[in-house]
């Protein structure tokens, strides 16, 4: 797609994810990397109600370039796009169920998630937990590189996720099927749940790939 193709899809998304409940407000951010830098969704703008022309354009420096001022997270996508250099968009979502299974007590950090669902390991697989830092801190940017270096999805503590993908389509379909799986987690919490096994996780990256 060329920049103005992408500037379209990235508002469609946008209100798709609005308009389904998936983010309120203000909050999430979508991002993709274009020849000579990045476009990103601007600060303070809603999801639902994005203008293509005012999306935020940023040189390979950071540097803004066109657009209204960009997403004061734009360092959460620069240091995820540092450890996945073969993945070409990031969606970061407040979505209430992954926020809500972000704060639990006694989750596993290495993996927050249990395979639920054959598409959960194919679109997600690993999903690390980052620890919490409070809103722009910086010290967040190096915390998800490292995260990302073993999963293009992370779980920010008390916060949210953020996903990467090949495109904006790969990781928007990614980062709704981990809200689906953080939904059905939350809904399966004391009963006795039948997971994938081991051996079927094995067979599923092998078919198509480990996440």
């Amino acid at each position: 797609m060329n920049e103005r193709e992408l500037r379209d899809r990235i508002a469609l998304h946008g209100k798709s994810i609005f308009d389904r409940g998936l983010t309120a407000g203000s909050s999430g951010n979508i991002s993709v990397l274009v020849s000579d830098g990045m476009l990103i969704t601007p600060t303070n703008s809603c999801l639902g109600r994005l203008d293509p022309d005012r999306i935020t354009k940023l040189d390979r420096s950071g540097d803004r370039v066109s657009g209204d001022a960009p997403s004061k997270e734009a360092f959460l996508h620069h240091s995820m796009y540092q450890s996945r250099p073969n993945e070409r968009a990031i969606v970061h979502l407040h979505s209430i169920h992954s926020v809500a299974v972000s704060c639990l007590a006694g989750i596993d950090e290495a993996n927050v998630l249990p395979p639920i669902t054959a598409y959960y390991v194919m679109r997600v697989g690993t999903l690390p937990l980052v620890p919490y830092f409070a809103p722009g801190d910086e010290k967040l940017a190096a915390a998800v590189q490292r995260a990302a270096v073993a999963a293009h999805a992370v779980l920010l503590s008390n916060h949210g996720p953020v996903v990467s993908g090949k495109d904006l389509d790969s990781a928007v379909n990614a980062t709704e099927e981990l809200e689906e799986t953080a939904k059905l987690f939350l809904m399966l919490r004391g009963e006795a749940t039948r997971y994938l096994t081991p051996d079927q996780v094995g067979e599923l990256n092998q078919r198509f790939g480990k996440k």
